[in-house]
């Protein structure tokens, strides 16, 4: 992929950096206060990702008062920031230190013990990118990771380390615009566990509009239709910020209940079913200011 950004632009990437590595030296409470309180300012400054929260909760919650939708698009920002300081400690915090912070619940071994390919489902809460350590220093499987290029090929570089830095030699990185092909061989050759994360409107090609929270979303059917056709075993993973700077818990689980239905779209509506009553637990940290209703049936208006 061709990334040409001005001089000015990878020099801003690198004084970014360079306050990252600074805030990852603070105690986690002190960086999950100054997370918070960026997050509390920068409600009247978000007006996009503002309005992008507010109209995904008018969808998914119309029974809900505009104060009460308001007031959790308010909670979700500072959430939301509070990640984005955060990953500074996944830029540059030592293993050590991030093993001691995250919290596993489950099966982190299941792939590991039984030997059969895996597909970790992962919803798009904010401390999504929290997996990459659980996964490199809590197994010995290899693991394949999609990825999204940067624009910055400054902060691309930076990602792509942070991504695979605890043990580079079992990561396996995958470019979005390479497809599926190398994932597919990655877990055929190598035996890794493909991390997916398939709770966003990628478009229309292999996706069926299934409801989420009662709105038609356009919903990917491939993950179940390759868990069917490649015998896959299936684990959901949760990753949750805790409060007050306390750390993070990665809670593995079993795979959505109808997640095996043979018809994809019957999957496909299954998985949205789990996802919404993972959310309800956790209503602040999923990630609403994503354009979950991108793409809409025909005949319905567009939304953003």
């Amino acid at each position: 992929m061709s990334r040409t950004v001005g001089r000015g632009a990878r020099w801003g990437a690198r004084v970014a950096l360079a306050l990252f590595w600074l805030l990852h030296w603070l105690p986690l409470p002190v960086l999950a206060a100054a997370g918070w309180l960026l997050g509390t300012l920068a409600w009247p400054l978000a007006r996009s990702r503002r309005r992008i929260a507010l109209i995904n909760l008018r969808q998914c919650f119309p029974q809900w008062s505009e104060a009460q939708r308001r007031a959790l698009a308010r909670d979700h920002l500072r959430w939301l920031v509070r990640s984005l300081l955060e990953r500074s400690l996944l830029l540059f915090a030592s293993s050590a230190r991030l093993q001691r912070l995250i919290r596993v619940e489950g099966d982190l071994q299941r792939a590991e013990r039984t030997g059969q390919p895996t597909m970790w489902l992962l919803p798009h809460f904010v401390a999504l990118e929290f997996i990459g350590p659980v996964a490199l220093l809590g197994q010995r499987r290899p693991v394949v990771d999609v990825y999204q290029a940067q624009p910055n090929p400054v902060f691309d570089a930076a990602l792509l380390r942070a991504r695979s830095r605890h043990n580079p030699t079992q990561a396996i990185l995958v470019e979005r615009a390479e497809g599926v092909r190398p994932v597919l061989r990655a877990m055929q050759k190598d035996g890794a566990i493909f991390c997916n994360a398939p709770d966003m409107d990628f478009g229309r090609k292999d996706s069926a509009f299934v409801p989420f929270f009662g709105v038609p979303a356009c919903t990917l059917v491939s993950p179940a239709r390759m868990a069917r056709s490649m015998g896959l075993q299936v684990q959901t993973v949760v990753m949750e910020i805790l409060p007050w700077g306390r750390g993070y818990v990665a809670r593995l689980g079993e795979a959505p209940e109808g997640f095996d239905d043979p018809d994809p779209s019957a999957a496909a509506a299954a998985w949205n079913r789990w996802l919404e009553a993972r959310i309800l637990e956790r209503p602040g940290q999923y990630l609403w200011v994503h354009r979950r209703f991108k793409n809409r049936p025909d005949g319905l208006p567009r939304l953003y």
